[in-house]
């Protein structure tokens, strides 16, 4: 598990691409002194998640660098009539990038029903989605309506708001008491 100060190294390093100064390390840990700092670096290079380079500036490991996500990316693929494509390493995509805007209110979840299969979402696909309190017309969204929590589309017409499932073998949901926009859905990622 991984603890508090490796996740904002990691989310510092995805957000400007290179480690923080000890100086930035102060205001990222809130912390008052270097003395602490230099406290918990030791301990994250006895762990093997960073290294120092020979001035003493803090390097990924390799093991840190494997944490943020980059995928090859080798061209297209048609999806129309069959052509003769090349693979061709054209660039790298990292998916944290990729798929998360705001991580720190990202979280994933497994779908489990399918009130959502016309949207192509499926029972034990995993879904990434953003905390939000508001969503468009429209939108896929987790919703606490009445107590409970569900994802469907979120509708809007003047100030009438309800839930709208993608199978029709389910109702539209109606709130008699709430309804509380939790999250908006971001990507859908399916194993095969």
């Amino acid at each position: 598990m991984k603890n508090p100060y490796q996740i904002k190294l990691e989310t510092f390093y995805e957000r400007n691409k290179r480690m923080p100064t000890y100086s930035e390390m102060m205001k990222l840990f809130s912390f008052k002194s270097k003395n602490a700092v230099f406290r918990v670096v030791e301990k994250l290079i006895e762990a093997g998640l960073v290294a120092k380079d020979h001035l003493g500036r803090l390097l990924p490991s390799e093991s840190f660098q494997d944490n943020i996500a980059n995928v090859p990316m080798l061209g297209f693929v048609t999806a129309g009539f069959p052509a003769i494509v090349e693979e061709e390493m054209t660039d790298t995509v990292n998916l944290d990038d990729f798929l998360i805007k705001n991580k720190p209110l990202t979280y994933m979840l497994e779908v489990d029903g399918d009130s959502m299969i016309d949207a192509h979402i499926e029972k034990g696909d995993m879904i990434l989605v953003e905390k939000a309190n508001i969503a468009k017309d429209m939108q896929i969204v987790i919703a606490e309506v009445d107590g409970e929590f569900t994802m469907k589309y979120f509708r809007k017409e003047g100030n009438k708001v309800w839930l709208q499932p993608a199978n029709k073998n389910y109702k539209p949901i109606y709130p008699t008491q709430s309804l509380n926009v939790v999250a908006v859905l971001k990507a859908v990622v399916r194993k095969y």
